[in-house]
């Protein structure tokens, strides 16, 4: 059985008006409707708790290596990250949901990745560089709603970075099977023209989800 996480990165959490929530929310209904035995799971990175680094998860972190005895807050802020921790690597398959924000990721979003990106969790360090551990065919794919159009392989093409460090992270982790959806142009373009878009690609990488599972059922 699939195991799906959301991970949804926008700051109105339940927007009728966002974009990527629109084809987010056509994303889940059409796996669900061609894959009704998946289990799945959702995290609101903006109405949930996720930590930041800071100097109680440093301190944190560097008394759990040396068994020294955490204050509260500490010991509050590694249980959470340890929770955040699990439920990703449960998964087997993630959606991210995201605005473009300066073209970057939204913050809550690098948080989380600082969250999952943990050595001996989820990568390891050898002799020969580092080395994801979650090489077991996961899949990502980041639906991203944005104002500009960044695939016209011009200036704002090469200041893109969001999709960049993402497919860089999970590449790192060892995901590779990573897909993006652009519900773009928004401040140019028809927005229903927008969106017809992306729900054909959300369908199509739906579809690419499907026959994977098709084939390794074999």
């Amino acid at each position: 059985m699939e195991r799906v996480l959301v991970i949804n990165a926008h700051p109105l959490v339940t927007s009728d008006h966002s974009l990527s929530l629109q084809v987010l929310n056509r994303f889940i209904s059409k796996y669900g409707e061609l894959n009704p035995k998946h289990e799945f799971q959702q995290i609101d990175l903006y109405r949930e708790e996720v930590p930041a680094i800071t100097a109680d998860m440093l301190n944190g972190w560097a008394k759990l290596e040396t068994g020294e005895r955490l204050t509260d807050v500490e010991e509050k802020m590694m249980f959470r990250m340890s929770e955040i921790l699990r439920q990703f690597k449960w998964a087997s398959k993630y959606v991210i949901a995201m605005p473009l924000h300066n073209f970057n990721i939204p913050s809550k979003l690098k948080d989380y990745m600082d969250n999952i990106i943990i050595p001996k969790e989820t990568f390891r360090y050898t002799e020969n560089g580092s080395e994801g551990l979650l090489t077991d065919g996961r899949s990502v794919v980041v639906i991203q709603g944005s104002d500009g159009i960044y695939t016209n392989g011009d200036w704002y093409s090469e200041v893109e970075y969001s999709h960049r460090y993402l497919k860089s992270m999970f590449a790192f982790l060892g995901i590779t099977d990573y897909r993006i959806i652009r519900a773009q142009g928004h401040a140019v373009l028809d927005r229903s023209e927008i969106l017809a878009e992306a729900f054909q690609a959300a369908e199509s990488a739906v579809m690419h989800w499907i026959r994977d599972e098709a084939f390794e059922q074999g």
